[in-house]
């Protein structure tokens, strides 16, 4: 039986010391999947999908995004995707991986779109072997300039510790309305609200990466996906999710027709449900 133990690590890179987590199986005979988290939180979010992978003897990496989680900061001011993606292939050769197959959820699938254009080769020969998105799509100009003006805003510590309640709003507010600061019926969202427990995690992972948690959340409302996706030579799933966001879901068959070899998964929202699914592709791509 496979071992799916999530163990820790820090792995240096120019940066400082990237943390992640990861499922090592010595025995696996395929690349290893990085799985890429969304903002603003960190890989703790991926662990049960980590471990549904695994379970096909899969060795699984998730890093913590650079100014995300317990990662060092980006090394310039305003980083954009490629800064993120170069970053994972930087992780990935310091941990001597030659090739890879990649999944990114909301930001990090916009960093696994940029890394397969940047390292995915025709033919399965590429050092990205494989991509699957998760949640990936292109705003309209109004849409990014608000973001980009309001989504993450800058906060400092105060004497009060209000940054502290902010923190478990703006994650609260998250899954209440999109975009979380346009808060009325029109831009409600229509799932449930998480556990205390899963707002007082997420509002941890935020605090604690305050200084820097903004810089991937920029970085991928000014990434332009559709630009980017007819330029990816390897194959690419994008997972259509019943949970997700109705405006990501809804621009899913658009982002297929741009790709060269791509193809769409409906999935339940669940890991395993996720899992299956791309673990069938991954295996049913294989030689």
């Amino acid at each position: 039986m496979t071992d799916t133990s999530v163990e820790r690590a820090f792995i240096r890179i120019r940066e400082g010391q990237v943390h992640l987590r990861r499922i090592v199986n010595p025995a696996a005979t395929q690349p290893p999947v990085f799985l890429l988290h969304a903002s603003p939180t960190s890989s703790r979010w991926l662990e049960g999908l980590m471990v549904e992978i695994a379970r096909s003897g899969r060795t699984v990496v998730a890093p913590d995004t650079l100014g995300n989680g317990d990662s060092p900061a980006p090394a310039i001011p305003s980083p954009d995707i490629a800064y993120f993606a170069d970053s994972v292939v930087r992780l990935a050769d310091a941990m001597d991986i030659s090739a890879f197959d990649v999944y990114g959820t909301h930001t990090g699938a916009r960093t696994a779109c940029e890394l397969a254009v940047m390292a995915g080769g025709a033919d399965g020969n590429g050092r990205v072997r494989h991509a699957v998105l998760d949640g990936i799509k292109e705003y309209d100009d109004a849409t990014r300039a608000a973001v980009l003006e309001h989504y993450a805003p800058r906060k400092e510590p105060d004497e009060h510790g209000a940054h502290l309640v902010w923190a478990f709003h703006f994650v609260r507010d998250q899954a209440l309305y999109f975009p979380h600061f346009m808060r009325d019926p029109d831009h409600r969202l229509p799932g449930h609200m998480p556990s205390n427990r899963v707002l007082h995690d997420a509002a941890l992972d935020v605090l604690k990466a305050l200084d820097t948690y903004a810089l991937p959340y920029l970085a991928a409302f000014r990434y332009r996906p559709l630009e980017r996706l007819p330029l990816i030579h390897c194959p690419v799933l994008l997972l259509k999710a019943q949970g997700e966001l109705a405006a990501l879901n809804a621009a899913i068959d658009e982002a297929a027709g741009l790709l060269r070899h791509g193809r769409v998964a409906p999935v339940a929202s669940d890991p395993v449900a996720k899992a299956r699914a791309i673990v069938d592709f991954l295996d049913g791509d294989r030689p």
